[in-house]
C-alpha cells in the first residue's frame, strides 16, 4: 500500500503537474514523505468533464447495482487494513482508537445508503393516474427523483475518514447516482490517496465508468475555485471554515448557471443549564461538559463552545467542577499547524477581552491545544458580537443570565447552530417549552440531558442547521436525509409505459414504496 502522491483521474494514477508539497506530521512536527503533486487547471477540467460524461450511465444503474457499489467501496476501505490507520495517525495526530472507530463509521455510512437504495423510498415516487372522466380530464402524472449531476466534494480536516474521501458527502452523492470529483485535504493527503484508490478499485470492480470518481490533490484556493466553477459540476459538498465555505458559495453563485453549495461551516453549539437541573446536578453536569469540551482536543463541529446558565443554586458547583476537570486535563496535539495557530489566537483574544473572566486555561506547547473556560454576563455577550465567534478547539464561554427572560434574549441573539442542548429536570419543563420555538428556528438538532459531541449515523439524524452552521439549513450531511441534497424531481406526463422508469411503472416491478393517487402503497 505504498503512497505515490498522485491524483486519480479516469480511474488511473496521474501525476499532477503544478508543483509539489509534503504532508505534516503534527505529533512529530516534521514533514513526511512522499511528495504530493498538485493538479493543473487542465487536469481539474478533465476530471470534471469525465464526471459529466459518466453521469447518465451512472444514474441509469439500478438501485441494487449502486447499493452493491457502495458496499464494494466499504469492503475496499476495510481491505486497506492497518496501513490506513497508521497513515492517518501520522498525518493527524489522532489516536488509533478514534481512527478505528471513524473507519467503521465510514463503512457504516456506505452500508446505510446501500440499504436505503434497496428499500427504494428515496425515489419519492408519486403516481397521479389519469382521470379521463373529470372535466377537464386529469392527465397521467408520475414523479420521481434523479441525481443532479457531478458533485464536487471537499474533504474535511477534522474527520480524515468519515467526512473525507469516502465520507458522508461522497456516499450520499454516489447513492443519488452522482459522480464525485473530490478535493483531498492537504493536511492528510496520504490517507486520502489510500481511500481514493479503494474507491477507484470499487468503480472498476463494479464495471462503472471510470469518470464516476476522481481524486485531486493540492494546496491553496485555486483548485477548489476552478473545480466549483466548472460547468459539469452541479452541486458542492464542503466541511470546513466559514471563510472557505463563503468563498466557494461566491464562486458557485457567480457561475453562468449557479449551483447549490452545501457547506458546513461554523457552530458554537450552546448548552442551556436550566435552573432545577443546575441546582440538582451542577457538579455532575460540569464534569460531563468538560469531558465533551476536551473530546478530540475540541476539534468537533459539535463542540460545546457556549454555555448559558441562570445565576442561582448550583452555578458554583458547575463552574468549580468544570474548571477542576479542565485543569486536570492534558493539552494534546491538534490536527495541523493552522488549526493550532487559530486556536491560540482565539483563546488569547478571549482572555484579553475586558468583558471576560478566565475560569480555567491550560498552557500548551506549539502545535497543541489546551482547554480553556471563560465567563461573562448576558448583557456583555449581547453587546459584544466578537464573543459569539467560534473558537475551534477545547474552549468555551459561560454566559451567566439574571433570569429566564435574559436567557431567551441570548438564545435569540446567537447565529444558526448545528445543535443546542438542554440540561433539564422535571421542574424545568416549562422553561424548556418557552425556549423550544427559538431553538427550533436556530438549530438543526436539539438534545436533552446529553452533550452535542457525537453524531449518530441513522435515518433520523440531522447534522445541519441555519446559516452559518451550514449554507442551507434545509439539509443534513449525516443520515439518509443527506441524499436529498443531490436529487431533483422529474415529472412524466402521459409518457408511454415503455418509456417510464421502472419505479413508476404499473405493477411496481421494484416493489418500492410509492404514493399512488394519494395513498402510500407498494402496489
Amino acid at each position: 500500500m505504498s503512497i505515490t502522491g498522485d491524483a486519480i483521474i479516469n480511474g488511473l494514477a496521474e501525476r499532477g503537474g503544478a508543483g509539489a508539497f509534503q504532508a505534516w506530521a503534527p505529533g512529530q512536527r516534521e514533514h513526511i514523505e512522499p511528495a504530493f503533486h498538485m493538479v493543473t487547471p487542465e487536469q481539474i477540467d478533465r476530471a470534471c468533464t469525465l464526471a459529466g460524461d459518466a453521469f447518465d450511465a451512472f444514474r441509469a444503474t439500478g438501485d441494487a447495482a449502486r447499493a452493491q457499489f457502495l458496499e464494494t467501496v466499504a469492503e475496499q476501505v476495510l481491505a486497506i487494513g492497518d496501513a490506513l490507520i497508521e497513515r492517518a495517525m501520522l498525518e493527524t495526530g489522532l489516536p488509533r482508537v478514534r481512527l478505528e472507530g471513524e473507519r467503521m463509521r465510514t463503512v457504516g455510512q456506505l452500508r446505510l445508503f446501500a440499504t436505503l437504495l434497496r428499500e427504494g423510498s428515496w425515489n419519492d415516487a408519486r403516481l397521479d393516474t389519469a382521470l379521463p372522466e373529470r372535466a377537464p380530464p386529469r392527465p397521467d402524472l408520475r414523479m420521481r427523483l434523479i441525481g443532479v449531476g457531478p458533485v464536487a466534494v471537499f474533504a474535511a480536516s477534522n474527520f480524515p475518514l468519515a467526512f473525507s474521501v469516502a465520507g458522508g458527502d461522497t456516499a450520499s452523492a454516489f447513492a443519488a447516482g452522482c459522480p464525485v470529483v473530490l478535493k483531498a485535504h492537504s493536511a492528510h493527503p496520504g490517507t486520502s490517496e489510500l481511500v481514493g484508490r479503494a474507491i477507484a478499485r470499487a468503480v472498476a470492480q463494479c464495471g462503472l465508468p471510470a469518470g464516476v470518481f476522481a481524486l485531486l490533490s493540492g494546496t491553496g484556493n485555486g483548485i477548489g475555485q476552478r473545480l466549483v466553477a466548472h460547468p459539469a459540476i452541479q452541486a458542492v459538498g464542503f466541511t470546513g471554515s466559514r471563510s472557505g465555505g463563503l468563498a466557494l458559495m461566491a464562486v458557485a453563485a457567480a457561475r453562468k448557471q449557479p449551483i447549490p453549495v452545501y457547506a458546513e461551516m461554523s457552530s458554537i453549539n450552546p448548552v442551556f443549564l436550566l435552573p432545577e437541573a443546575l441546582a440538582n446536578r451542577g457538579e455532575e453536569i460540569g464534569k460531563g461538559f468538560a469531558a465533551s469540551l476536551t473530546m478530540g482536543v475540541g476539534q468537533f463541529c459539535t463542540n460545546p463552545g457556549l454555555v448559558l446558565a441562570i445565576d442561582g443554586p448550583g452555578l458554583d458547583d458547575f463552574t468549580n467542577a468544570a474548571s477542576d476537570a479542565l485543569a486536570a486535563s492534558s493539552s494534546a496535539v491538534m490536527l495541523n499547524q493552522g488549526i493550532a495557530d487559530s486556536y491560540r489566537k482565539g483563546v488569547e483574544a478571549l482572555a484579553g477581552n475586558d468583558a471576560i473572566t478566565t475560569l480555567a486555561r491550560l498552557a500548551h506547547e506549539e502545535g497543541q491545544g489546551g482547554a480553556a473556560l471563560f465567563r461573562t454576563t448576558a448583557d456583555e455577550f449581547l453587546a459584544r458580537t466578537e464573543l459569539h465567534d467560534e473558537v475551534f478547539g477545547p474552549a468555551s464561554v459561560l454566559v451567566v443570565c439574571k433570569d429566564a427572560g435574559k436567557m431567551r434574549d441570548v438564545a435569540e441573539a446567537i447565529e444558526g447552530q448545528l445543535t443546542a442542548t438542554l440540561q433539564l429536570d422535571a421542574g424545568d419543563i416549562a422553561a424548556a417549552r418557552a425556549l423550544l420555538p427559538t431553538l427550533e428556528r436556530k438549530v438543526g438538532r436539539i438534545l436533552a440531558n446529553g452533550y452535542p459531541t457525537g453524531v449518530e449515523v441513522s435515518t433520523a439524524m440531522v447534522h445541519g442547521g441555519p446559516f452559518p452552521s451550514t449554507a442551507d439549513g434545509r439539509s443534513t450531511s449525516v443520515g439518509t436525509g443527506a441524499i436529498s441534497r443531490f436529487l431533483r424531481p422529474v415529472c412524466y406526463q402521459n409518457l408511454p409505459a415503455a418509456l417510464l422508469p421502472e419505479v413508476l411503472q404499473d405493477g411496481n416491478p421494484l416493489g418500492a414504496w410509492r404514493r399512488r393517487d394519494g395513498a402510500l402503497t407498494k402496489e
